[in-house]
């Protein structure tokens, strides 16, 4: 038997040798055997080209090359009269890799990452302490339990973030499935994976989130400067999220309105369901807008971070000796307000949600009035 070029002579006949091939997902390097995807390393690497070549020594020795099963160790791609199948080359630090790269260029918005981005970061990272070197199809529901529960061992992770987080391994494996890197099969078994349920687990869970009390809000306002005070209010008074008004220019706003100006913004949370979101401003928030128009256009009408803003209210609790609450929080403190004034359709509309039921999360009643 020779092999030569792309092709190899089995006597008279000759059959092109599987390529090396780039597959664009992942950055990795593969090669596709009798309708089967091998997985070889970082596309060009050195350690590539030597699994190609092993792969295609056991192909032409007749060994039947499996991608997703071990191999008997030190001796594989060299003995071709051997029936053991060659180590699987994608393991779940690769595997992680080619994902976190994908992450990278999809969750991103006005060139910066999204915080979803560091959500799968952080997911990830206790998968790859315990199984980096695991290959990705031997990673079983017992090893995402095992992962789960070390995020449970922690006890700085509340229940909901643990699932959120083992949701998002999830979906790594369902990416790399998509993209054809590992077998259905070992997606379908992870599923089976339930989340943890409230009361059966040692993992701790938050008291749901209530509106920031009056007294705690003044003392915020107090100690911070004027940009943070207005921000509080407009918030306040509107429900919008922090990045909304942060991102607020002078031309995004519709002056045209005796009662209310109307900002009807691009780049939101639900863009990408195709959601439409406008801020409303009433009176009061006119007021507070007023001081920060400006005529030219493109120009933010607030120079603080989103990051500035929040570290800002979080020192000012730490301060005022209070419980720390959050910019976020305040869309609680606006739900309830504008559900008790308006009713649940205003709130539902000034909040930006497309569902009620979410809604009512965020709006509390002011029981005092039936006690």
């Amino acid at each position: 038997m020779t092999i030569s070029g792309s092709s190899r002579s089995l006597g008279n006949r000759k059959q092109k040798l599987p390529s090396y091939l780039l597959h664009q997902a992942s950055g990795q390097a593969r090669t596709i055997i009798d309708g089967r995807t091998i997985y070889l390393g970082e596309y060009g690497s050195e350690e590539s080209r030597r699994r190609y070549g092993e792969v295609i020594a056991e192909h032409s020795c007749g060994v039947r090359v499996d991608p997703f099963a071990k191999s008997g160790g030190a001796n594989r791609g060299t003995n071709c009269g051997s029936t053991a199948a060659p180590e699987s080359l994608l393991t779940i630090n690769e595997l992680v890799n080619c994902f976190m790269k994908h992450a990278g260029a999809y969750y991103v918005k006005n060139g910066q990452k999204t915080a979803e981005y560091d959500c799968f970061k952080s997911a990830v990272k206790p998968m790859v302490n315990l199984y980096g070197s695991t290959p990705a199809a031997e990673f079983g529901p017992l090893a995402l339990k095992a992962v789960r529960q070390s995020m449970v061992d922690g006890g700085k992770k509340c229940r909901s973030f643990i699932n959120k987080s083992v949701g998002r391994i999830k979906a790594v494996f369902r990416w790399a499935v998509e993209n054809e890197m590992v077998e259905p099969s070992v997606l379908q078994k992870l599923e089976a994976v339930p989340p943890l349920l409230a009361g059966r687990t040692e993992a701790k869970d938050h008291a749901p989130r209530r509106p920031v009390s009056e007294a705690h809000i003044d003392a915020v306002r107090k100690l911070v400067r004027e940009e943070i005070r207005d921000l509080i209010d407009l918030q306040l008074l509107t429900g919008a999220r922090s990045g909304e008004l942060l991102q607020l220019t002078s031309d995004m706003i519709d002056r045209g309105g005796k009662d209310v100006w109307l900002a009807k913004l691009v780049d939101h949370k639900t863009a990408h369901h195709g959601k439409e979101r406008v801020l409303v401003f009433g009176p009061k928030a006119k007021l507070i807008l007023a001081k920060y128009i400006t005529l030219a256009p493109g120009i933010k009408l607030f120079s603080c971070r989103r990051d500035s803003y929040g570290r800002a209210v979080t020192l000012a609790c730490d301060t005022a000796k209070i419980s720390r609450w959050t910019p976020h929080w305040l869309r609680h403190n606006a739900a309830s307000r504008l559900r008790e004034e308006y009713g649940l359709d205003v709130a539902q509309v000034m909040l930006g949600h497309s569902s009620a039921d979410m809604t009512q999360l965020y709006a509390h009643l002011n029981l005092s009035k039936t006690i």
